[in-house]
């Protein structure tokens, strides 16, 4: 016995410096938090700098948040301007040169899908407007498989010993998220052609995938609260050709879609929109089966 005390002793020496070598990722939004997890496996420790009830346009770069950038080895965004009332100081505020734009360890999702809705201008008269694109790509899952593929190979830079490890989990990731999609589509396909009204501009891409029509947003432009006068033209809208049903992502404030919907009869639907908006949708899979779910329902209540 005494003979294997060394050897034990060395082993769990060594624990906390294999625990400790995990590379250190910071991901804007759950997605990607959930999408790092999936790629990077035990060789990575994720932390979300914000959650599924939190509004991502509008978050603050608290001295918390700092502090987990000033040790983040990658941060993992969105872009597409999404983040860009408080990452820019968050990375710059961070001292951190690993992660700083343009460095290995900055990586942006946007930056390997095609952005749709871009306006020909810009300005803050329009509302909160992305120049760049509509930034909510994620609800496309056709859209999350090259995503996969650029952050492994991200991953991979920062940290070749495990290049190997994340060509192997981003190879049982997409077998399995092509499985997925083609029964979601199987699934969703009843739904084309469905019309909505949504209270933000937050589902363009969904409605892209599964053939949705869009009838609208309640904000009288992006971001902009609607007043009852703005709110009484769309239940008046409504009289002739009435949407299906009406959008909320779970972290918006539901008294717009709410007041719509109890004065037309609409259904009132809401949708985790990302990892962790409902106690369903737990990772990504579940983010979608959950919204195809949910919107079948509606879809099914809504038809005389």
């Amino acid at each position: 016995m005494t003979k294997r005390f060394p050897v034990l002793f060395c082993l769990l020496c060594a624990l906390p410096a294999v625990a400790s070598a995990a590379v250190k990722i910071l991901a804007t939004v759950p997605e990607w938090g959930a999408l790092a997890r999936e790629i990077g496996g035990e060789r990575v420790d994720v932390t979300v700098a914000t959650t599924a009830m939190q509004d991502p346009h509008r978050i603050e770069a608290r001295p918390s948040l700092i502090a987990r950038a000033r040790t983040a080895e990658v941060i993992v965004a969105t872009g597409a301007d999404l983040e860009i009332g408080w990452l820019p100081l968050l990375v710059r505020e961070s001292g951190n040169r690993r992660i700083q734009l343009g460095q290995p360890g900055y990586f942006e999702a946007a930056s390997v899908v095609q952005l749709r809705d871009i306006p020909p201008t810009a300005n803050r008269a329009m509302g909160d407007v992305h120049a760049a694109g509509d930034p909510h790509f994620h609800l496309d899952p056709r859209n999350i498989l090259p995503v996969a593929s650029a952050l492994a190979e991200r991953l991979a830079q920062v940290d070749p010993a495990g290049a190997a490890a994340y060509r192997d989990n981003l190879d049982r990731f997409t077998g399995r998220w092509r499985t997925a999609v083609m029964r979601w589509e199987t699934e969703g396909a009843s739904l084309k052609g469905t019309a909505f009204l949504q209270a933000h501009r937050s589902f363009g891409y969904l409605a892209y995938w599964l053939g949705l029509e869009n009838r609208g947003e309640l904000e009288p432009k992006p971001g902009i609260e609607p007043g009852s006068a703005h709110l009484s033209r769309i239940v008046a809208s409504q009289q002739s050709v009435p949407a299906a049903m009406i959008l909320r992502a779970a972290y918006q404030d539901e008294t717009a879609a709410r007041w719509v919907s109890e004065r037309t009869g609409i259904a009132f639907v809401t949708l985790p929109f990302t990892v962790g908006g409902t106690p369903q949708a737990t990772d990504l899979f579940g983010l979608f089966d959950d919204t195809l779910s949910r919107l079948k329902n509606a879809a099914r209540q809504a038809r005389p």
